[in-house]
């Protein structure tokens, strides 16, 4: 019988996760993996920072005049 981990998550699961966090409440099993896995891994928590950088320009851009 294959063990199941159901906190287990790749790196692309975890991209999509942070993405869907964005637009939605991740329910908690999915919130407490992302936290094991943010813990971790070196590289998601980078694209994590890449996307709130993504963010945060699109919020000045949204609202940039040229006054």
């Amino acid at each position: 019988m294959k063990p199941v981990y159901p906190l287990r998550r790749t790196c692309k699961e975890v991209s999509a996760l942070l993405i869907a966090r964005e637009d939605r409440a991740l329910p908690l099993v999915e919130r407490m993996a992302l936290r094991l896995h943010m813990a971790m891994c070196a590289a998601c928590p980078k694209f994590e920072r890449q996307l709130l950088t993504m963010r945060n320009a699109m919020g000045r851009w949204r609202h940039y005049t040229e006054d």
